[in-house]
């Protein structure tokens, strides 16, 4: 509990500092900027509630929570005193508050000397193999989580049915990996949650265009940036992965926090099984860049041609550049993704990329320049016949209309949308170009999409426009620069000038509250002192009421002529 000397100090310190200290001492020790409090006074005595410094004490990395443990309710050493003291845990010249050095001793953790690593060593192709592998990994959950968000349980993690999609599309072998690649998509902002969705972020739809040696480079920036702040190293790296599960010694549920981040790092292939660092990571160990050369040269060379063959299937010799593979998956199915993979083209693939913008002029274009082999016949031929058949309905986006305009070459077309059923949710009406409907081109493209029928956007001039269906996450509001402000002005404008009087008036409220024994100083008519030990019961009207002890009376005194309040010992 707090003890009224103490949370008197604090107080008076709290008053004597600016706003931006005060600001991040509040949003280090997790206040919320709703808090009620009416004056400084509410301030330290929250500061200073037991569930209060258990949270503050639980965000405590190592070598502050050593200082407390050492200094016990006596004085903390430089350099903590400082950082304790930002913290409102010591006083400015280091002297611990007593509720302080009581919860440090209720939750005094004990020694937990960290286990001898017994990981047989890596090799460097074994973990390079590993690096490529989690980065095509992430970007296949991308490229699925693009066209469908992955859905978030209560808790904010992935749910089963999304690990059984991840793991029947292909993508991973088991839950944990899925576990393990959304959570670090989500750390390295590659991904954001939004509602019950996890989405792509911009930041990881750039990162899907970079190539391979490139995304694991970012992602693992990344990932070192995200690190609690007990786990990094003062040059900006890490610490010894051994020490990360006692970095946090007053927060019991910590350890399985530490192997979680443990387990993300070794996934990216920044750290071996033993806790080593990778060759190519020792930079960012060290709080510098990666050596992304020397990661480059153990990963297969990327290539940026195919094999087109006659059976409408497309094979890359070695791993596709990222940018041709993402462009390639738009028109055809990947069908085995290993460091050669297979493509096949059909009508209903052909048909989503000229959906999506592509024309057969593009198609064919992209595909000459991509093959080693020319274009195929039969592939030719697919193109033209699924092109000529996706022009045969188009939306008209035009932003001076107030309706969209469907418009087709077959009449018979028209009178078929008119009466889908499927599509009565637009609200078709017959114009004399077609049929018009007040819902968004974008809504009245992917309804007609979803419906299989043959259609294609256009702009106001009749050119075809590239329509994008994934969804990305909306990018983060920005936060007041100091949130803060409003209840920072709250506290200052209730602080006194006397602020002797006014802390001797939260005492005997407290008191009075908890009808405690007391002890009071009392200032005399003559100039003289007297003490009176009451118990108090009463404050009103400027006196205070409370049974005198010694002589078994009750007693009022005014509280202007109380000097000091004490309890009894």
């Amino acid at each position: 509990m707090p003890y009224p000397a103490d949370s008197r100090a604090l107080a008076t310190w709290l008053a004597t500092q600016d706003d931006a200290a005060l600001a991040a001492l509040l949003a280090e020790r997790g206040i919320a900027p709703t808090a009620s409090w009416s004056d400084f006074f509410d301030a330290a005595e929250a500061l200073q509630d037991t569930p209060a410094l258990t949270r503050a004490l639980a965000a405590l990395p190592r070598s502050l929570a050593d200082a407390l443990l050492a200094a016990g309710d006596g004085q903390v050493t430089e350099p903590a005193r400082a950082a304790l003291n930002s913290r409102a845990l010591v006083a400015p010249d280091g002297t611990v508050y007593r509720a302080v050095a009581e919860t440090v001793a209720a939750l005094a953790p004990a020694a937990q000397p960290a286990a001898a690593s017994t990981a047989e060593p890596e090799s460097d192709a074994a973990a390079a193999e590993r690096a490529f592998t989690a980065a095509a990994t992430l970007a296949d959950i991308l490229q699925l989580a693009l066209a469908s968000p992955l859905a978030r349980i209560g808790s904010g993690a992935l749910g089963a049915t999304e690990r059984r999609r991840l793991m029947e599309s292909g993508i991973v072998d088991d839950p944990a990996t899925a576990d393990e690649l959304v959570a670090l998509s989500a750390v390295t902002g590659l991904t954001a949650p939004t509602d019950k969705e996890w989405l792509v972020t911009r930041a990881g739809l750039a990162w899907l265009q970079a190539g391979t040696v490139d995304r694991w480079g970012e992602v693992a920036r990344r990932l070192r940036d995200a690190l609690p702040a007990a786990l990094r190293s003062d040059d900006g790296g890490w610490i010894d992965p051994s020490e990360w599960p006692t970095a946090y010694p007053f927060d019991p549920a910590w350890p399985p926090h530490a192997e979680r981040w443990r387990g993300l790092m070794h996934r990216w292939a920044l750290i071996a099984s033993d806790g080593a660092s990778a060759p190519w990571a020792h930079g960012l160990a060290a709080g510098a860049d990666a050596d992304l050369t020397e990661l480059r040269a153990l990963l297969p060379s990327e290539v940026d041609r195919v094999f087109l063959q006659n059976d409408l299937t497309a094979i890359a010799p070695g791993p596709l550049a990222p940018n041709l593979d993402m462009r390639l998956r738009t028109m055809a199915v990947r069908e085995s993704r290993a460091q050669a993979s297979s493509y096949r083209f059909t009508s209903e693939s052909i048909g989503a990329a000229i959906t999506g913008g592509e024309t057969a002029e593009t198609l064919r274009e992209f595909l000459t320049a991509l093959s080693l082999t020319g274009l195929p016949q039969p592939l030719a031929y697919e193109i033209e016949r699924t092109a000529a058949r996706h022009g045969l309905i188009r939306v008209i986006d035009d932003p001076a209309s107030t309706h969209t305009l469907v418009r087709s070459d077959d009449p018979a077309v028209l009178d078929t949308l008119a009466v889908d059923q499927a599509l009565r949710a637009l609200g078709f009406i017959r114009d004399a170009q077609g049929l018009a409907s007040r819902s968004s081109a974008d809504t009245v493209f992917w309804m007609l999409a979803d419906a299989r029928y043959p259609v294609g956007m256009q702009d106001a001039a009749g050119h075809s426009r590239t329509v994008m269906r994934h969804r990305l996450a909306s990018e983060p509001v920005a936060e007041p620069e100091n949130p803060y402000a409003p209840l920072l002005a709250r506290l200052r404008s209730a602080h006194e000038s006397d602020s002797d009087a006014a802390w001797l008036g939260r005492e005997l409220e407290q008191a009075v509250r908890a009808k405690a024994v007391i002890v009071v100083t009392v200032r005399l008519p003559d100039g003289t002192t007297r003490d009176f030990t009451l118990e108090a019961s009463g404050l009103g009207g400027g006196r205070l009421r409370g049974r005198d002890r010694a002589a078994d009376v009750e007693r009022t005194l005014p509280v202007t002529s109380i000097e000091a309040v004490h309890p009894l010992a």
